[in-house]
Parts: C-alpha cells; sequence; structure tokens
C-alpha cells in the first residue's frame, strides 16, 4: 500500500482527495488544525503546519505506520482579501506563515520519507502566473511566492528522483470561497481609502467565483496526477477567462482597465 501525506484534509479540496484516494487503494495522513475520527485508510493527525514543534509529533506518527511516503499533497492554506496599505501587520506575517511557510516546513520536516520515485503535489492559485488584482493582491503574492518556491524546489528534488507539481486552481467551492465572500464584505465595510472602489470590486468578484467548481473535480486531478510516469511541473484547473484576458494585456494597459472599473 502506498502512503500519502494531506495537509489541510479536512477542508472542501483536501477531503474529498482524501477520500478519493483511500478508495483507490492509497492510505491517507489527513493532516490538519482540526480533525475527525479515523476511517478506513484515512488517519486523522492534527497539526499546526506554522509550528516546527507540531510538525515534528505527526512525523513521528507517520513513522510509527511506515518509512516511506509516496506523496506529499499540500492543501493547507487560507485568504485573505485587503488593501496592502491598511492590512495589520498580524495578518500580513498569517497569510505567508500558512501560505508559504508552512509548505516548507512539512516539505523540510518529512523529506527523509520520501524516496526516489516519489512526489510532492503543492496546491497554488491560478493567480499565481498572473499579474495581481487590487486587494487580492497579498493572496496572490503568497500563491506566487509558493509557485516559484515549487519550481526551484523541483530543480533540486529531481536530482533526488522526486517529482514536484503544482496545481493551480481556479474558484472551487469550498468554506475558502465562502471565506472569501466574508472577507471581501468586511473589507467593503472597514476600508476607509477604497469605499466606492471596493463595492465595484465585489460585483468582479462575484462574477469570477460564479464559476466555481466541486471539489471532487480537484480530488480527481489530483488523483491523475499522482499516477502519471512523468508528471509535469504545471497542471491548470477551471481558469477564469476573464482574468486570462486581462493578464495579456500590456501592463500600462491593465492598470487603465483596473482604474477604469474601480474608480
Amino acid at each position: 500500500m502506498k502512503y500519502v501525506l494531506i495537509t489541510g484534509a479536512y477542508g472542501g479540496m483536501g477531503r474529498a482527495t482524501a477520500q478519493l484516494l483511500a478508495q483507490n487503494g492509497f492510505c491517507v495522513f489527513a493532516v490538519d488544525k482540526t480533525v475527525d475520527k479515523e476511517e478506513e485508510n484515512i488517519i486523522p493527525i492534527q497539526i499546526d503546519v506554522t509550528a516546527h514543534e507540531s510538525i515534528q509529533l505527526a512525523l513521528e506518527k507517520v513513522k510509527s505506520y511506515t518509512s516511506e511516503l509516496y506523496a506529499i499533497i499540500h492543501f493547507a492554506g487560507i485568504y485573505m482579501l485587503d488593501s496592502l496599505v491598511e492590512m495589520s501587520f498580524d495578518a500580513f506575517d498569517k497569510i505567508f506563515d500558512v501560505n508559504l511557510k508552512g509548505v516548507f516546513l512539512v516539505n523540510k520536516a518529512f523529506l527523509p520519507l520520501l524516496k526516489n520515485g516519489s512526489r510532492i503535489l503543492i496546491t497554488t492559485s491560478e493567480l499565481a502566473p498572473l499579474d495581481p488584482l487590487p486587494f487580492t493582491g497579498i493572496y496572490a503574492v503568497t500563491k506566487s511566492a509558493l509557485d516559484k518556491y515549487a519550481y526551484s524546489l523541483r530543480m533540486e528534488l529531481q536530482l533526488l528522483g522526486i517529482d514536484v507539481s503544482v496545481l493551480r486552481a481556479g474558484a472551487v467551492q469550498t468554506g475558502m470561497l465562502g471565506a472569501s465572500t466574508t472577507a471581501l464584505d468586511r473589507f467593503c465595510s472597514s476600508t476607509a481609502l477604497y469605499s466606492c472602489n471596493a463595492k465595484r470590486f465585489k460585483k468582479i468578484v462575484d462574477s469570477v467565483e460564479a464559476r466555481s467548481i466541486p471539489p471532487i473535480r480537484i480530488a480527481k486531478k489530483a488523483l491523475r496526477i499522482l499516477t502519471y510516469k512523468r508528471p509535469a511541473f504545471q497542471y491548470s484547473i477551471n481558469r477564469n477567462p476573464l482574468l486570462l484576458c486581462l493578464n495579456v494585456l500590456p501592463k500600462r494597459l491593465q492598470l487603465w482597465v483596473i482604474k477604469l472599473v474601480l474608480k
């Protein structure tokens, strides 16, 4: 039996992927801050991915079951929508800790369990390769940094026979989608600088998120990636055509369009 570690395993995408892998012969270590009871082929492990000590305890539990991981799949992450000049210092630190540092800490700790032929799959975002939009900038910056981290990691770990891939997912019907709506509502009511702009931006976000897909689509994609003999670096799913069209415009024209729409 092949063992897989999934972070964020009790969120929408993580939960769907853990269940699908368990149904297809994998044994899943389901890692999250809040976990549920053990199920067939799913072993829950409570963990804070931003805390080194917590990760070490999880590592010891995994090692009590196996000395080898076939894959690590990263879904743990948080969404944040705010102005780059109004957000708090704590909020800035938190999103980098969860979205970037947590991935680094988990990969570093569990590397000894990855062997030749193992793989790491990191969920970034469709925003990662695109130019950031206003008010979602901090989220896009962390996901872009994560995407660059993943590529650099692939460059290094290929020398050890370990594949690293990213899954750039668009809007997915998860708790994070609801969190984005809540965050936007909060921002619209609290911002002192962009009140009119924020309300207009909310209409854009609502139209983008209307094209969301169910988590099982992500789970099926992750399962397929694990079965590929030579996985590619990047896989995309549910890319938004409006964002893609905006991104192909010259930078000056992008800025003008956003200013025209939001000001």
